[in-house]
């Protein structure tokens, strides 16, 4: 309530001294410098990412995805051990955000990086065809200078009960969580953060191009942060209704809101 009452304060004040003169330039940066310490700071009060180095922590990677891919949405097979991991896992690098306050994990995502000619990404084996922007075509990209945003998973525990239904929910596209109505305001940023590592993640091994295949709403409410992605083909039938969708460096940095691009500049630090 405090940061609304001062948002309020500052927007008025801006709107009273007018945005063309010095004083009002002024206070309207002050403003956007407030709220954008606000969003990354209210962000790391309750979640933070974890890289998964080691086999530990891989192993809650894909027991998470286990639960979400398989025993939810039943895209893959469940199994014994609990664990959903595919031939691309090999060549992945994987992220988790955990919720402090309880040291669970609220969601994981990875980045698939060929390294060596022969290696893919899931785009090129399975959705190849659906990309008809053929000068973003990744087979005519070098191996190294690639990667796919995939595996996107966020656990039911970590979304609002009445949602949990919801079809897309699993993967980002509603995720809210109910363990207070304090923290409640900060758990639409799951799929926002787990976006952010993934960026993090291929931001820090210098990968030019990224891909993901992912639903057009989810897309439509990544661009309310400013990730812009953009479109390279139609909408296809793989595991729901998705498209084959791009973005760089360059496409991410030059349409972030202030707040979030502080966000993601203090994810990076944290990977």
């Amino acid at each position: 309530m405090k940061q609304v009452k001062q948002r309020s304060f500052f927007e008025q004040a801006s709107r009273i001294v007018g945005k063309n003169n010095k004083l009002g330039k002024l206070l309207a940066g002050y403003s956007k410098l407030r709220e954008a310490n606000y969003i990354s700071s209210h962000f790391s009060s309750y979640l933070s990412p974890v890289l998964a180095s080691n086999d530990e922590l891989r192993k809650e990677v894909f027991n998470i995805r286990h639960r979400v891919y398989c025993e939810e949405l039943k895209f893959e097979e469940e199994n014994a051990e609990q664990l959903e991991i595919d031939e691309f896992d090999s060549f992945s690098m994987h992220c988790l955000i955990q919720h402090l306050n309880s040291d669970k994990f609220a969601g994981t995502v990875r980045i698939v990086r060929p390294q060596e000619e022969g290696q893919q990404l899931p785009i090129e084996k399975y959705c190849l065809n659906s990309i008809t922007n053929r000068a973003l075509d990744p087979t005519l990209m070098a191996r190294k200078d690639i990667c796919e945003v995939s595996r996107l998973a966020v656990p039911k525990e970590f979304r609002r009960r009445q949602m949990d239904n919801f079809e897309g929910a699993p993967t980002g596209v509603i995720n809210q969580q109910t363990y207070s109505e304090t923290e409640l305001r900060c758990f639409p940023f799951i799929a926002v953060g787990l976006y952010f590592a993934a960026a993090g993640m291929a931001l820090e091994n210098n990968i030019k191009h990224a891909y993901v295949m992912m639903e057009p709403r989810l897309a439509r409410s990544m661009s309310f942060v400013g990730i812009r992605f953009e479109q390279i083909g139609p909408v296809v039938d793989y595991h729901g209704k998705r498209a084959p969708y791009y973005i760089n460096q360059k496409l991410l940095s030059s349409n972030l809101k202030p707040g979030f691009a502080k966000m993601l500049s203090d994810l990076r630090r944290k990977l």
